[in-house]
């Protein structure tokens, strides 16, 4: 029963440890959180610059999967690219042994007279969680919450390894022992390692519990050198695993990356060690040296440093292994298309704003495009619902959220460099003009979501209901298509027309919705049914406006005292004797409200409003 209660109490101090390190690294990244994701979306291609952030951002956060995970996520997001990823993960590799370094601390010597003592273990341990308890309970700030919770991190993690050291010495020369076996048997050591990081899911916690043992019974080089590189193809198999679920082809190769660098780096270090040792370089007195927690730190520390050093030249072969083992998924016409503009958006060309503008305009006209070709898929999921296409209206969404940004932050970037009126009205109209089409995407996929709730109320929208929502949806159609084509040609009579067809959708939603209402209150139509009924038409009158949003915008540039006047100029035209907008409005009533069959509905309509 001692044995139980000593191997709880060692168990008891590595939970504490493993808790101290995440509410460590919980406070850290609290901290630095916002200001590391802006570092790595701001690396170049430079490996070496790659390098030094990805150690930097480790350190800091002290969790080198953590690191790896974000700058997945940030290559998944486009704002790094794969290759530029690299340098951060071997740095990330490198960054993670400065736990072990912070460990070692346990080591420190000291008489009480000295100012070393303070950094004792069990004298900083209980320092850190009262300063900590302090600025969590007493200082409101958060800046200081988040320093306070670092400090109580802190603490925990030497408090577990105190425990730890306590019960490992218990144990004597039974894990004396177990480490001999390590001596004689490489392979187990490193299937050892390899294992409880794979379990544990961190590289710092092994070491940790690699230093508790230095620390108490003693540890030689040769019986934990092949723990140390076991740990370190653990800790990459892990991040491997957990960065794969739901990847992209970019992101998989990041970490495929990851873990073609520490099998490399594990067979330099195995084969340096061979060669040394068989040469004599490596005498008898190293390799069965007897190491403290301080040795055990820099032994990780050369293990991580010195392939990292000696590999990071090879990154490009990495990169090319990587594209090869995982290629590209077949991109469709469209996709190619918009890629190929992306690239076109060259920074080089910021200096010269008019080029830069007809740019960044070519592609605002592709979004117009896409956005036109996922309001038709979208309308088409509510009468005949399929799982592909609803995963390509969600991917033509992400497509025009990835351009918006792109396109945006381009057209912004050549602020320093317009200085002609012209230029800057065509700047700021593409900003406003790209919104639109990224909201008319965010419109259509609204759309799909409302249907996707239909389908799963299990009952289906009555034919008249499916009569009336054909016909608007034809006519929400009509004059996206007029929108897109009075963009793309840059055509102000298009534009102009736009209003008037607008206003006619606003009388035939109205009419729809008393439609359905009356359908409802009769039993015709499911209560149920009828919210996500309304809720589409109201995405559809939605599209309606951001169109004539766009096509007053067009005008406005080419009128100035309509810019800023936007809602008063359209206030205006309606309350106005223009005779060329009655005509038009004339028209399209006589013409949508004929197609649609709803002459007798608006009157009845009226009589009822009197």
């Amino acid at each position: 029963m001692d044995l139980f209660y000593k191997l709880i109490a060692m168990l008891g101090g590595l939970a504490m440890f493993l808790y101290g390190m995440r509410i460590m690294g919980d406070g850290l990244k609290s901290c630095s959180g916002s200001a590391m994701k802006a570092a790595l979306a701001k690396v170049t291609s430079r490996p070496a610059l790659g390098f030094l952030l990805g150690m930097l951002v480790t350190c800091m956060i002290q969790s080198s999967t953590a690191t790896i995970v974000l700058t997945v996520g940030l290559v998944g997001a486009g704002f790094l690219t794969f290759r530029q990823s690299i340098g951060i993960v071997l740095g990330a590799n490198v960054g993670t042994a400065i736990t072990a370094q912070i460990i070692r601390l346990m080591d420190v010597q000291a008489g009480s007279t000295s100012i070393l003592y303070l950094f004792n273990a069990e004298n900083l341990a209980p320092i850190a969680l009262i300063i900590g308890i302090v600025l969590i309970m007493f200082v409101k700030r958060s800046s200081m919450q988040n320093v306070g919770t670092i400090a109580m991190g802190f603490g925990i993690l030497f408090m577990g390894l105190i425990f730890m050291s306590d019960a490992v010495s218990a144990f004597g020369s039974g894990l004396s022992g177990l480490l001999t076996a390590f001596e004689d048997n490489y392979i187990l050591g490193f299937l050892a390692g390899t294992a409880v990081t794979g379990v544990i899911q961190s590289s710092s916690a092994v070491i940790g519990i690699l230093q508790s043992f230095a620390s108490s019974v003693g540890v030689r080089f040769c019986g934990v050198f092949a723990v140390i590189i076991g740990v370190n193809i653990g800790d990459c198999l892990t991040t491997f695993l957990v960065c794969r679920i739901g990847a992209k082809p970019e992101q998989i190769r990041t970490v495929t990356v990851h873990v073609m660098y520490n099998i490399c780096a594990a067979l330099l270090i195995a084969g340096a060690l061979a060669i040394c040792r068989s040469m004599g370089v490596i005498g008898d007195g190293l390799w069965y040296a007897t190491l403290d927690s301080g040795g055990v730190a820099n032994v990780h520390g050369l293990f991580r440093l010195i392939p990292a050093v000696l590999l990071l030249p090879l990154s490009g072969v990495f990169a090319n292994l990587a594209e090869k083992m995982i290629p590209d998924k077949p991109m469709d016409s469209e996709d190619q298309d918009i890629a190929e503009n992306l690239r076109e958006l060259d920074s080089h060309l910021v200096t010269n704003p008019r080029i830069a503008l007809d740019q960044s305009g070519h592609l605002i006209g592709h979004m117009a495009s896409v956005a036109l070709e996922n309001y038709d898929n979208a309308t088409k999921q509510i009468f005949d619902y399929d799982e592909k296409l609803a995963e390509r209206v969600n991917q033509r969404e992400a497509l025009l959220d990835r351009m918006a940004d792109a396109t945006n932050q381009f057209i912004i970037s050549l602020s320093p460099y317009v200085t002609r009126t012209a230029d800057n009205r065509d700047q700021n109209f593409q900003i406003k003009a790209l919104t639109c089409f990224e909201r008319m995407g965010d419109l259509a996929q609204n759309i799909q979501h409302d249907t996707q709730h239909l389908r799963e109320t299990g009952t289906p929208l009555s034919k008249e209901a499916q009569t009336d929502l054909t016909g608007t949806i034809s006519v929400v159609k009509d004059i996206l298509t007029l929108t897109v084509e009075a963009f793309k040609s840059n055509d102000l009579q298009r534009a102009r027309a736009v209003e008037p067809l607008e206003e006619v959708i606003d009388d035939i939603i109205e009419v729809m919705k008393a439609r359905h209402v009356n359908r409802m209150t009769h039993g015709v139509c499911d209560v149920v049914n009828g919210i996500q009924y309304q809720n589409i038409l109201q995405n559809l009158e939605r599209v309606s406006d951001q169109c004539s949003d766009l096509a007053v915008y067009m005008l406005s540039r080419a009128d100035a005292s309509i810019t800023g006047q936007e809602h008063r100029y359209i206030h205006d035209l309606h309350h106005s004797d223009n005779e060329a907008y009655r005509r038009m409005f004339r028209e399209n009533y006589r013409k949508y409200f004929r197609e649609l069959h709803l002459e007798a509905a608006k009157e009845q309509a009226e009589n009822a409003n009197k």
